[in-house]
């Protein structure tokens, strides 16, 4: 085969590189980077090592089915898939339709996406499916719906930060979970412009070191008070564009009277930042916004803010700073929340969330049911209603009153979901378990059946980027003998199952029904197919038929009955003393998600082979920890057990540790699943612990 164009298959960013098969060293392609908008022709150290995985030694390559033994064994594809037909049947006969879960995951591509949640509500008849996204981006969505009634991730080009004057960076670590997008803050930074929020110093802090910024400290889970507090100096000093909020906004004087109580001198005897940093941080965004006469001023969250019980109140007072200093629609200025997974955008706009049909649509809205049900060729009324969100899914798995099968495509919540030990102890409570998955993971060894599946540059697709750009994935290489495409698979068990729902096999052709399922609704791709895909890269949603790209959003309006943008006053209320060591979990430059893939490239888990614990020398001190001594974290879910590293670059009173490990390094064993009210996301950013130094080796 030839060079191949397509993209990374981690994160949103979805660099773009070419894939060269022939020539390759072990069946390994050569990866090279391309010129792109968001990258630049660079990657980071996961994208340029991406290629490794495909020749991953323990590589699934048959179906396993679980014997009676309690042993995994290879089995033939007939037999494994004839395993999940009867066993899903039965547990629907004896149970009902909902006793049938699914859940997926933002890695997926849009195709994959598009038929889990059709095969989940068309044939299964289940209203219990959810994905690993709920774990991401569900706080901004419910915020930015709320707010401006379309939630596209950016609603502008990523590089349009290029021609900003001001960036605020809210809880995102930019610079090492997608370190090729730091080069559009370049600008920024140099006008002493960058203000980053997170109680640690990042890569991404250090960027506003030397006159390019400010960096804001908060006390883990007082970020709202510190979005409140420049909220409250923007009104006071008359830095507001009020014309704009009189004429795109609703609801600005109670935001105005809310954010009135918070004063900087009273936010920093809460949040810890001085309220000198407070003043500058309102300044430098004001003074970059057009009503300013300032080039442009843009506000990014990420999911430091975001997971938290308060996620989706900290995303709206966000949202109001943009829209009190008039910035939403209008030129290298507005508000956007940065995708973590590579499809995270599609995989919830086309059918994976619990409570959405295709084209991000109300599963609750009878026109929506009406029209995708005519798609599907049902009954609207076969549709099932709203299910459960992802945390209390996997809490009702293998009860009584939940779900007795569950069906897991590329995802490991074993590892990924908070209080990972209880979601193990349901997932080993369940009748049946499949997970289609192409390398093992800690969820794997714990299913009944796994079916090995094709993987990012092994087949053909679509996904959506952080800027809400439809890219192609294209396939490079040929998958090993013995695996099949999710494609496949739902349409051979809906054919086992009975159903005379039509599933295509074929990736464009199952595109051609997502555009048509998507057409009228906000997130609408009923224009696009592969081939327009394969001619022109610059295809923003939405694009209805015979319509045109939108790459910015809300230039003129916003998706609101009347237009305008709703300002929705929240408070951060009577808060009180916080944990005296809070715990927040995140990512490393060179692994992604629970590790299953990184994990297995060599040079990746080289140089970060094992969890740490970023400590304090104050805090550490206190507590008789060295470096590199090992340490358990507790809590009262379980305990946690990795290598201490001591950092300046943390606040005393708080411990960071990545989440891409399973065993006893798994962090997810600690944290609470406590989740923010509205959008249904565990509250990872904070968590009350202890730590003392432990005996023993990490696993």
């Amino acid at each position: 085969m030839t060079a191949v164009d397509t993209h990374c298959p981690y994160c949103s960013l979805q660099c773009a590189m070419t894939l060269t098969p022939s020539g390759a060293a072990q069946g390994i392609p050569t990866v090279s980077g391309r010129e792109f908008p968001t990258n630049r022709g660079g990657m980071c150290q996961k994208g340029w090592s991406s290629a490794a995985v495909l020749a991953a030694s323990d590589r699934l390559t048959s179906p396993m089915v679980r014997d009676r033994a309690g042993q995994l064994r290879p089995a033939s594809w007939d037999s494994a898939l004839s395993v999940v037909a009867a066993g899903l049947q039965d547990i629907q006969r004896r149970h009902g339709a909902a006793s049938v879960a699914v859940f997926g995951s933002g890695g997926l591509t849009n195709e994959k996406a598009y038929s889990l949640g059709k095969f989940a509500r068309a044939v299964l008849g289940t209203p219990n499916i959810d994905y690993n996204g709920r774990f991401c981006m569900s706080s901004a969505a419910a915020a930015v719906n709320r707010a401006f009634g379309l939630d596209r991730g950016l609603p502008f080009p990523l590089t349009d930060l290029n021609g900003a004057q001001a960036v605020l960076l809210a809880g995102s670590n930019m610079a090492e979970t997608m370190p090729p997008a730091v080069a559009h803050l370049g600008a920024v930074r140099a006008a002493g412009g960058l203000v980053v929020i997170d109680p640690r110093r990042t890569p991404t802090a250090a960027l506003c070191d030397e006159g390019a910024g400010l960096h804001l400290a908060p006390v883990p889970g007082t970020d709202l008070i510190v979005l409140l507090s420049i909220l409250q100096v923007v009104f006071s000093l008359g830095l507001a564009d009020e014309h704009y909020l009189r004429t795109r906004t609703t609801g600005a004087d109670a935001v105005r009277a809310a954010a009135g109580y918070w004063w900087p001198e009273r936010a920093e005897g809460l949040c810890g930042v001085p309220a000198d940093e407070i003043r500058r941080a309102a300044a430098i965004l004001a003074a970059g916004s057009p009503a300013h006469g300032g080039h442009g001023t843009v506000i990014l969250t990420g999911r430091g803010v975001e997971q938290g019980i308060r996620g989706t109140d900290t995303v709206t007072a966000a949202i109001n700073l943009a829209l009190a200093l008039g910035l939403p629609g209008q030129p290298n200025s507005g508000y956007g929340p940065i995708t973590g997974q590579g499809n995270g955008q599609g995989g919830r706009e086309h059918g994976q969330k619990c409570d959405q049909l295709p084209g991000y649509r109300s599963i609750e809205d009878p026109a929506a049911r009406e029209h995708v049900a005519g798609v599907w060729g049902v009954d609207p009324s076969a549709l099932p209603g709203p299910g459960l969100p992802a945390v209390e899914l996997l809490s009702a798995i293998g009860t009584d009153q939940g779900p007795r099968a569950l069906l897991i495509h590329g995802s490991n919540p074993a590892v990924s979901a908070p209080d990972s030990q209880a979601v193990v102890e349901r997932l080993r409570a369940l009748e049946l378990l499949v997970v289609c998955d192409f390398v093992p993971s800690e969820t794997s060894q714990l299913a009944h059946v796994v079916l090995p599946v094709t993987q990012w540059a092994e087949e053909e697709g679509t996904v959506t980027s952080v800027e809400g750009r439809i890219l192609r994935r294209r396939q490079a290489v040929d998958p090993p003998p013995g695996v099949r495409s999710e494609l496949e698979i739902l349409a051979d068990l809906a054919g086992r199952l009975g159903s005379q729902v039509a599933f295509d096999t074929s990736a464009d052709a199952v595109f051609d029904e997502l555009a048509r399922a998507s057409a009228g609704g906000r997130a609408d791709y009923s224009g696009l197919s592969h081939a327009l895909l394969d001619e022109e890269s610059a295809q923003f949603w939405p694009v209805p038929a015979n319509g045109v790209s939108t790459p910015r959003l809300f230039a003129e309006r916003f998706a609101t009955t009347d237009g305008r943008a709703r300002m929705v006053a929240v408070d951060a209320g009577n808060p009180t003393t916080g944990p005296d060591i809070s715990l927040v979990t995140g990512r490393v430059l060179q692994h992604y998600q629970t590790g299953a893939q990184t994990r297995r490239v060599t040079v990746l888990d080289k140089a970060v082979p094992e969890p740490y614990v970023q400590v304090h020398p104050t805090l550490a001190q206190r507590l008789n920890i060295a470096e590199g001594d090992i340490v358990d974290v507790r809590s009262p879910r379980g305990t946690a057990r990795a290598r201490a590293r001591l950092s300046v670059n943390i606040r005393p009173d708080t411990l960071f540790m990545p989440f891409h490990w399973g065993g006893s390094g798994c962090v997810n064993r600690v944290t609470e699943d406590v989740c923010d009210p509205v959008s249904g996301m565990p509250a990872f950013k904070l968590t009350d612990v202890t730590v003392t130094p432990a005996l023993g080796q990490v696993c």
